[in-house]
């Protein structure tokens, strides 16, 4: 288990909304991982970047995730054990959405934990701001995206055999 801190950021994308979707998470150095899926939303894509890039670093003992989506940091450190206690409802009594994706990220938490791993700290960041790591998730995620709307859902990973990327420099968004 790595003591050092690690920085990955997160995004997802989507093409219509619900509509072809994409996640991905890109760390500081350069390690990244994206996935598409054929139909899902902007947050199911900014859930899936979370607990992939969570998934993908159970070794890392202080995990710094940085997302530009309010909704994916409230829904992990506020209201997912609240949906789940109250039988997958929110406050409001409505059934909560994306339950399984909900499951996955407490159950990769809690591993966590049983391991003694510290959590994960989460940190939000502006999107579209000139953030180089957050710049590079969102352009894996739409990449994902386009992907699906092409009919193709997979994930492809720097873990497996996919290049580094140069993250000291923001990526070249004409793709």
């Amino acid at each position: 288990m790595s003591e050092e801190r690690y920085i990955v950021a997160t995004d997802g994308a989507c093409k219509g909304n619900p509509g072809p979707a994409g996640w991905a998470w890109v760390g500081e150095d350069g390690h990244w991982a994206a996935g598409s899926i054929l139909e899902g939303t902007n947050n199911i894509g900014e859930l899936l970047g979370l607990l992939r890039a969570i998934e993908d670093h159970a070794d890392i003992s202080h995990l710094v995730v940085q997302a530009d989506s309010k909704y994916a940091i409230d829904t992990y450190s506020k209201w997912m054990d609240g949906h789940r206690r109250r039988g997958w409802k929110t406050s409001s009594g409505t059934p909560a959405k994306n339950v399984e994706i909900l499951e996955q990220l407490i159950a990769a938490r809690d591993a966590r934990r049983a391991a003694g791993i510290p959590d994960v700290v989460l940190e939000h960041v502006r999107g579209h701001s000139g953030h180089v790591l957050n710049a590079w998730a969102d352009e894996r995620a739409v990449r994902a995206s386009e992907r699906a709307a092409e009919g193709t859902a997979s994930a492809w990973s720097s873990l497996g055999s996919q290049e580094k990327l140069d993250v000291t420099v923001p990526p070249n968004n004409g793709r």
